[in-house]
């Protein structure tokens, strides 16, 4: 009779234990099967996406160089931009473009940095709900309507302060200076998720050594995010670069090689939409040289895309 109950003993574990690894084997969900698939279709559309837009790009920009008999040497050396009576020289649009950008940055990066620091380190989550969506306010705004307060507001205010012959109506300080308004919500927003990720042990360990709160933000949490902050500000710069309607309304309509902020210039985008919005004819050299510009400016974002990865893989850190 022992023999006998251990024996059934022994049977009902080994099936129990059957029980328990079927249990516990894969079983098929159509339901999670779908959206990995919905996902991945998500993914090859946007891959798609991105290799025919740079496909487009690149056809029409190689009949702008070898149709219009355009040389790569004339184009990155020249300073004269006239498609029309054969200039092909991209530096004064260029440097329109990163002048526009320099001055956004100068705007938009310690004021972001600061507002981040604020947010993260010494607002109360009171202070916090409040501020956050005005930020996001200004992300939302339209920017034709920051172009037309650049021109409204901004350069008047620049002209009463350096004077009305030193300041022309359409200059690229104001413009700049607006797209870095425009772009402080996405830094602050950035960096103040990248200081918010610090683990708090490193802030009591600073108090803990008679750090203040001012020192443990600048000296302790922001170098701690140093690969997230950084980031924040080669996007931004990216975004700056491929400002359009703020430059087209403010900054000026004509193509000028000039590092004087005050004075007008075209930025790459400018020049696009105003030749794109005119009465050209398919084909013409004019039409052709926007593709080669675009391709230009797709080149430089993803270049600072591909600078803030690796910023962020070489100063990442990772804390349990």
């Amino acid at each position: 009779m022992e023999s006998h109950a251990a024996l059934t003993s022994e049977t009902a574990t080994i099936m129990n234990a059957d029980s328990a690894a079927n249990s516990l084997s894969k079983r098929r969900r159509p339901g999670e099967t779908l959206i990995q698939g919905f996902l991945f279709l998500c993914g090859v559309i946007s891959i798609l996406t991105t290799i025919g837009i740079v496909y487009e790009l690149g056809k029409e920009a190689l009949l702008f160089f070898r149709t219009d008999g355009v040389t790569l040497t004339e184009f990155f050396t020249s300073t004269k931009w006239q498609p029309a009576i054969g200039d092909f020289g991209i530096w004064p649009l260029v440097t329109a473009t990163l002048m526009t950008s320099a001055i956004a940055m100068l705007v938009a990066l310690p004021l972001g940095l600061a507002t981040a620091v604020y947010l993260s380190e010494y607002a109360s989550d009171k202070t916090r709900s409040i501020l956050k969506p005005i930020l996001e306010v200004l992300a939302g705004i339209p920017t034709v309507v920051y172009g037309y307060f650049a021109l409204t507001f901004m350069t008047p205010l620049l002209r009463s302060i350096f004077g009305d012959g030193v300041v022309q109506i359409f200059n690229t300080a104001s413009a700049g200076i607006v797209v870095g308004i425009l772009i402080i919500p996405l830094v602050s927003s950035m960096s103040e998720d990248a200081l918010h990720a610090v683990p708090n042990s490193l802030r009591q360990a600073a108090f803990g050594l008679g750090a203040t709160k001012l020192e443990t933000a600048l000296k302790v949490v922001v170098p701690a995010a140093l690969s997230g902050i950084t980031a924040a500000f080669v996007v931004a710069i990216s975004r700056a670069v491929g400002e359009t309607m703020i430059v087209a309304i403010a900054a000026g309509a004509g193509p000028k090689f000039t590092f004087n902020p005050f004075e007008s210039a075209e930025t790459m985008t400018g020049h696009i939409v105003r030749i794109s919005g005119g009465d050209l004819s398919y084909d013409s050299v004019d039409y052709n040289s926007i593709f080669a510009i675009g391709l230009l400016l797709f080149f430089m974002t993803l270049s600072l895309n591909m600078l803030s990865r690796r910023i962020v893989t070489r100063f990442r850190e990772v804390y349990e």
